[in-house]
């Protein structure tokens, strides 16, 4: 594909040779002289100019850099869209293959590819156009929308929701069994039947190795767009907004809500029962113990005002000298007065 071709593509406005053979796409540091990168964080604007790329996708023209420039509004969606132009990840064909078990009550839409050894159970509704990969397990009564598509290993529990264009990853369970035990006098527990279901809207992707909890009762719900990382556990009853990131390492206890465009970065544990609201932003290994308002950016453990944070966590190492001079303080305060100071 030509520079000019590439760049008509995108809808990017070309400064520099539009007839250079591009044969992909890669990171600033790692292009050659046939390759497209891009440059989303200004801050990382002098290390582009010493790019091989053949170009570079830019938000504003950048003076003394050798690679042409493709100048777009958003550089770092423009970079996924070329990247779509090289790559397209193999699709099995359509079809149910001889070892995979479809019930008979099943309604699979058109276009579906089941793989080996997956399972669609009784009375399961899938959308059209549905790839299951091996090993992928679709429990009794689950409902499924179109374009769904599920890595091996995959499963999707009895009576459960999913909406249109949902990728579930390798691995992630939906509907599995919330954490519900009622202790007896004895001691021992008593297993709490988990009657609710897990719904997933529409446009959802989650990772790797991540669960999502069935509700006690009612329902758990990850609403449109969320995008979930791996190794992730969204507690039963939980609620996660529309267009959420959660990264990885993160746990939600039960009936824990979150509102739109909140962003929980790696290792984030929430405790239960609680709300954290629009656009609200916890950095990683924070500790959430209540509500969180909107527009907040928190952090620690547990986790308050971040930029209070980052100065409480500056002081933290200095806090033995400080105690050390406090003490001297004492002892030089106790001489003056003849008194003796109090052991701290």
């Amino acid at each position: 594909m030509k520079l000019r071709e590439l760049a008509d593509a995108l809808g990017c406005e070309l400064r520099g040779d539009g007839g250079v053979e591009i044969s992909g796409v890669a990171g600033m540091e790692q292009a050659g002289p046939t390759e497209v990168t891009f440059l989303a964080n200004p801050k990382y604007a002098p290390k582009v100019k010493n790019t091989r790329a053949a170009a570079v996708l830019v938000s504003q023209t950048i003076d003394g850099l050798n690679a042409a420039q493709l100048l777009s509004s958003n550089p770092y969606v423009d970079f996924a869209r070329a990247l779509e132009l090289f790559y397209q990840p193999p699709r099995p064909a359509p079809g149910v293959h001889p070892t995979a078990s479809v019930a008979a009550t099943a309604r699979v839409g058109e276009n579906a590819s089941i793989g080996p050894y997956a399972v669609v159970g009784e009375n399961v509704v899938i959308g059209k156009n549905a790839v299951l990969h091996p090993h992928v397990v679709i429990y009794d009564g689950a409902r499924i929308g179109d374009d769904f598509y599920a890595h091996s290993h995959a499963v999707v529990r009895e009576f459960c929701r999913i909406g249109d264009r949902v990728i579930l990853q390798n691995g992630v369970i939906i509907g599995g069994d919330g954490y519900g035990f009622a202790k007896r006098a004895d001691g021992t527990h008593y297993k709490i039947v988990q009657s609710g279901v897990t719904v997933i809207e529409d446009d959802v992707e989650i990772q790797t190795l991540t669960s999502v909890d069935r509700a006690t009762v009612g329902e758990t719900r990850v609403r449109r767009g969320a995008k979930i990382d791996s190794l992730v556990q969204i507690g039963h009853a939980c609620e996660v907004g529309e267009d959420n990131i959660i990264c990885a390492q993160t746990g939600l206890a039960g009936s824990s809500i979150l509102k739109k465009n909140v962003l929980l970065a790696g290792q984030v544990g929430i405790s239960g029962h609680l709300t954290i609201h629009d656009n609200a932003v916890i950095y990683a290994q924070s500790g959430i113990g209540g509500d969180v308002p909107a527009g907040a950016v928190m952090s620690g453990s547990p986790a308050f005002d971040a930029k209070d944070w980052l100065r409480a966590i500056t002081a933290f190492p200095k806090l033995p000298e400080i105690l050390k001079t406090m003490r001297q303080l004492e002892r030089r305060l106790a001489a003056l007065e003849g008194t003796t100071p109090e052991k701290t």
